[in-house]
């Protein structure tokens, strides 16, 4: 027998609700026990094969988090209505384009961190797009500017305080902003400037000139 704790309406009522969609069981229980511990409320659970707009309508969540099993499910989540955004979490680059084309507001590939997954439902609640930048080849094609006009005022920034020495936790502190936008910016600059890590981006953006130490 399970119980579970009634919920605390003084602290609930703030949190993003999310609707879990999944196939499998086990993920659905293991993804609203990734909701529990990262400030996010679990106000659902389904299968890809439910009436999902009815779950939708019952439990108004902020955002739906679908953990997408194979391509067939891209075909599911095009038919859900487009009153909540979506984030798919994807087992393969493979899929991707065809579950944004489907209508996914985010995309991550399943092995996303928790914190990762609260930071793009608080993007997307925000009516942002979130795409993991691995997948983002696939989703998005190249386009011919040069990666420095790509960087916006914000990135230049953290990119700035990256070349200090600064780590998330100090560069958050500096703009005041959260950790999970900063580890989103440099995720981004990362995959503008065509590097793998925080040492590349700056001696590249020096070479570019997009930055001056």
């Amino acid at each position: 027998m399970i119980f579970k704790a009634k919920p605390d309406p003084m602290t609930d009522s703030a949190l993003p609700r999310v609707l879990i969609v999944a196939a499998n069981p086990l993920s659905r229980i293991g993804l609203a026990a990734l909701c529990a511990r990262h400030g996010l409320l679990s106000v659902g659970e389904s299968a890809p094969s439910g009436d999902l707009n009815t779950e939708i309508a019952r439990a108004r969540p902020d955002a739906v988090i679908w953990d997408v099993e194979w391509a067939a499910d891209a075909e599911a989540l095009g038919a859900t209505a487009r009153s909540v955004p979506i984030l798919a979490l994807i087992p393969e680059v493979g899929i991707a384009g065809e579950v944004w084309a489907a209508g996914a507001a985010g995309l991550l590939l399943k092995n996303a961190t928790g914190e990762m997954v609260a930071a793009a439902v608080t993007a997307l609640m925000a009516r942002l797009t979130v795409v993991d930048p691995v997948v983002a080849g696939a989703v998005f094609p190249a386009r011919p500017r040069p990666p420095e006009e790509d960087l916006t005022a914000r990135e230049r920034e953290v990119l700035s305080l990256v070349a200090e020495g600064l780590p998330n936790k100090a560069i958050a502190l500096r703009l005041g902003i959260s950790d999970h936008t900063v580890k989103f910016h440099i995720n981004a600059i990362l995959s503008k400037l065509g590097v793998q890590s925080r040492t590349e981006a700056v001696v590249r953006a020096v070479r570019l000139g997009v930055l001056v130490l």
